[in-house]
């Protein structure tokens, strides 16, 4: 049990709900024209705790130097040596094995598109070492997640997989701004980038505030688009509300709330994924 423990930490496996709703929303809207399958549920959500896994894996792999240098990470699974650079390097082939080999048994497509979509979140881990936007890779690395979702179901042509891919993308994106605001002088001193080192602290929440609006507009837009039921809206006004309390716990003179607000991205995926589904249910 206790090995168990520390490889479920190594990957945060309880971080897995910020995309996997968003998987599931995408796959939602496929359904309403494709049809329900439980078994294509259970697929993907052992699709995306692979996907996860892999990244999340790779990411503690690479940063593991720069982890250990930092005391806010110091206490990492390879920094403190609770798990070896060998074992971590397993468990990441074996969950990118798993993850394509779950994608080709939801589609042909999906399987062929799986090392696209790996190499996307794998890049995500290397960013800082070369571009100020690692933030937004982030965002672009959980896009991929509803789109996913909506081609695993069955999903073809449309703008809803898009939308809903540019709000996740806008909000994920926007809260990590905040999160690595934490680590700018470390990051400054360490040759790393981020948008808060490129922009400064105040810049890039402002920047995160932007993101977190347009993150509204995008799931707004997807009503229309998408012509879901009044009762959607109750969602995106919950997400609003959610946004606005975590941007309201951070400020440029003050970042000590930044894990309670960065915390709280937990819900937003949950009450948006069940509202979305109650409203598609009820309609």
């Amino acid at each position: 049990m206790r090995r168990l423990s520390t490889y479920l930490s190594f990957v945060r496996v309880s971080h897995t709900v910020f995309a996997l709703p968003f998987a599931l929303t995408g796959a939602l809207l496929a359904w309403r024209t494709v049809g329900f399958s439980l078994v294509q549920v259970a697929w993907i959500v052992a699709a995306m705790v692979a996907a996860r896994s892999a990244a999340m894996g790779f990411n503690r792999l690479v940063d593991a130097r720069f982890d250990a240098l930092n005391p806010r990470t110091a206490g990492r699974e390879l920094p403190r040596g609770a798990m070896s650079r060998g074992e971590a390097t397993v468990f990441v082939v074996i969950s990118a094995l798993a993850f394509v080999a779950i994608a080709f048994r939801l589609s042909a497509l999906c399987g062929w598109l799986s090392p696209v979509a790996l190499a996307i979140v794998f890049w995500y881990s290397l960013a800082k070492r070369v571009t100020s936007y690692t933030q937004l890779f982030l965002g672009l690395a959980m896009a991929v997640a509803p789109v996913g979702g909506w081609l695993a179901a069955g999903g073809r042509g449309g703008w809803e997989p898009w939308l809903l891919g540019l709000a996740i993308g806008l909000w994920v994106g926007g809260f990590d701004i905040l999160y690595a605001c934490q680590d700018l002088e470390f990051d400054r001193a360490h040759g790393l980038r981020s948008m808060p080192v490129r922009f400064g602290v105040a810049r890039a929440i402002l920047l995160s505030r932007v993101m977190h609006v347009a993150t509204v507009a995008a799931m707004v837009a997807l009503w229309q688009v998408a012509r879901l039921p009044a009762s959607y809206l109750f969602g995106v006004a919950s997400v609003g509300l959610l946004l606005t309390y975590e941007q309201s716990l951070v400020s440029e003179h003050d970042l000590s709330q930044v894990k309670r607000a960065f915390d709280l991205n937990g819900w937003v995926g949950l009450v948006y994924f069940a509202a979305t589904a109650a409203s598609l249910y009820f309609a």
